[in-house]
C-alpha cells in the first residue's frame, strides 16, 4: 500500500503512519533483548557480558544502516511527494546499488578490525574470545541488516509502514525461536545467539527486497529511467551522510563509554549490558517516531504544504508522552524485576549496576523525546547541520563528563553523564526548532 502523507488531518495521518513503525521497533527490541536474556539465563553471566561488550561495536554498523535508511527515506519521500515517479525509480535503484557496495566494504573492514578494536576497548580477558566470535558472525551478516533497512526505508518513503512491520514480526519471532533452540538445546552459547540473528535477518532481507521490487513495479512510469545516477546519489548522500555521522558519532561515543565500563570488570559489564538494552528499547521507540516525522515532513515539503508540518510535530509530541511515561515509571520503580529477566538475582553486583543506570536516566526520557522529534522535522526540511550540532554536543558532553565523574563516583559517574548531555541538547533543540518554524512561516507568507 502506497500512502500519500500530504492529504488528510495531520494528527490522524501521522498516527496511522507511525503506529506500525512503533510496533516494528517493539518486535525488533524484543528480539534484541531476547538475545541477552537467553544468553544470560542459559549460558551464564559471562555470556551476557560478552554480548554486552560487543554491543557498542555492533551499533556502529547499525548506525550506518540506520543513517542510510534515513537518507534514502527522506529523499525518496520528497520525490514521491512531488509526484516525480521517474526520478523516484532512479533514486531507489541508485540506493540499492550503492548500499550493496557500501555494506560489502564495511563487512570486510569489520572482520579485519574486530579484535584490534576490542583490545583498544580493554575487553576483559574472560569474555574476549566469546565477544570476538559473536562479532565475527554478526558482521558476516551485516549486508542482510543493511539491505533490510534500505527496503524498509523505501516502503516508509511511499507511506507504507505496515509491510515492514509484517516482515519484522516474522523475523523477530524466528530470531527468538532460533535463539532458544541454539542456546538452550544445542548449547551453542554466544555463537548460537549470533547465528540466530544472522539467519533471521537473512530471511527478512530476502523477503523484503522481493516485496519492495514488486511494489515499485506497480508505480508506472512511461519512460526509461536511469538505473544509477551520481546526481541522485549526491542528493541521498546530502541527507544520509549527516545522518550516518550523527548515528556513528553516538556509537563511537558509546565505545569510549564502554571502555570505561569494561574497566570495572565483567559483572559491571553484564549489568550495564542488561540495562542499556532496556534503555535502548525506549530511545529507539522515540527515534522511530522521529523517523516517521521525517518522512511526513519530507513528503509535505515536496508537495509544498509546509503548514501541515507543525500539526504533525504536535501530534508526534503527544504520542511521545504516551510512549515515554510508561517507560520512565517502569524503569524507575520496577527495574529490579526487569533486570532479573537477564540474570539470576544472586548476581548482586550486576543487578545493582543495572538498577543504578536505569534510575539515573529514566526520569529524563520526556525531554530527550522533544529533541529527537525536533531532529525529525529538521531532517525532513533538509536542515542537517542544526540537528547534527545537538547530537554532537550530547555525545561530547556525555563522554567528557563520564571521564571526569567516574574517577570520583565510580561507575555511577558514567551514568550521570547521560542526563547532563540530554538536557543541554534538548534546550538547543528548542531554539533550533523555533528558528526553523519562523523560517517556514516566512516562506508561506
Amino acid at each position: 500500500m502506497v500512502k500519500d502523507l500530504t492529504v488528510g488531518k495531520p494528527s490522524k495521518v501521522i498516527c496511522s503512519y507511525t503506529v506500525p513503525m512503533f510496533l516494528s521497533v517493539i518486535f525488533q527490541q524484543l528480539y534484541n533483548i531476547a538475545d541477552s536474556v537467553i544468553a544470560g539465563r542459559f549460558a551464564g553471566e559471562d555470556a551476557l557480558a560478552a554480548v554486552g561488550a560487543s554491543y557498542p561495536i555492533t551499533m556502529i554498523f547499525h548506525a550506518v544502516a540506520i543513517g542510510s535508511n534515513v537518507g534514502c527515506s527522506v529523499v525518496i519521500a520528497r520525490i514521491f511527494g512531488a509526484k516525480n515517479y521517474l526520478h523516484m525509480r532512479t533514486a531507489i535503484s541508485t540506493t540499492v546499488i550503492s548500499s550493496v557496495v557500501l555494506s560489502s566494504v564495511m563487512t570486510v573492514c569489520g572482520l579485519i578490525l574486530c579484535k584490534p578494536v576490542m583490545r583498544i576497548l580493554s575487553t576483559p580477558e574472560n569474555i574476549f574470545e566469546e565477544s570476538a566470535l559473536y562479532l565475527n558472525i554478526y558482521i558476516g551478516g551485516f549486508i542482510f541488516l543493511f539491505l533490510y533497512n534500505i527496503a524498509t526505508a523505501i516502503f516508509v518513503s511511499v507511506g507504507d509502514s505496515k509491510t515492514p512491520l509484517f516482515f519484522l514480526i516474522c523475523s523477530s519471532v524466528g530470531n527468538i525461536a532460533l535463539d532458544y533452540a541454539f542456546v538452550r538445546f544445542l548449547r551453542l552459547g554466544v555463537a548460537g545467539v549470533a547465528w540466530a540473528t544472522f539467519i533471521a535477518q537473512g530471511l527478512a532481507c530476502t523477503a523484503s527486497l522481493i516485496s519492495v521490487s514488486k511494489r515499485i513495479k506497480e508505480i508506472k512510469v512511461h519512460e526509461e529511467y536511469a538505473k544509477f545516477s551520481f546526481e541522485t546519489l549526491r542528493e541521498i548522500c546530502a541527507v544520509a551522510i549527516p545522518s550516518i555521522l550523527q548515528q556513528s558519532f553516538v556509537s563511537v561515543g558509546n565505545l569510549f563509554i564502554q571502555k570505561l565500563v569494561n574497566g570495572f570488570g565483567s559483572s559491571v559489564v553484564a549489568g550495564f549490558s542488561a540495562a542499556i538494552k532496556l534503555n535502548t528499547f525506549c530511545i529507539t521507540s522515540i527515534t522511530t517516531l522521529g523517523n516517521g516525522v521525517s518522512g511526513f515532513t519530507a513528503q509535505n515539503v515536496g508537495a509544498k504544504k509546509l503548514s501541515r508540518i507543525d500539526s504533525g510535530f504536535a501530534a508526534s509530541l503527544f504520542m511521545s508522552l504516551i510512549i515515554t511515561l510508561p517507560f520512565s515509571v517502569a524503569y524507575f520503580f520496577g527495574c529490579e524485576p526487569l533486570l532479573s529477566l537477564f540474570m539470576e538475582s544472586d548476581n548482586i553486583n550486576a543487578v545493582e549496576t543495572g538498577k543504578e543506570f536505569l534510575k539515573t536516566v529514566s526520569p529524563f526520557y520526556c525531554p530527550i523525546a522533544f529533541k529527537i522529534l525536533a531532529d525529525g522535522v529538521l531532517r525532513g526540511t533538509g536542515k542537517m547541520k542544526t540537528f547534527m550540532v545537538t547530537t554532537f554536543t550530547d555525545l561530547i558532553l556525555r563522554v567528557i563528563f563520564a571521564y571526569i565523574l567516574s574517577p570520583v563516583y565510580g561507575a555511577k559517574g558514567i551514568w550521570y553523564s547521560w542526563p547532563v548531555g540530554w538536557l543541554i541538547c534538548t534546550a538547543m533543540a528548542v531554539v533550533f526548532y523555533a528558528v526553523n518554524y519562523c523560517s517556514r512561516k516566512r516562506m508561506t507568507t
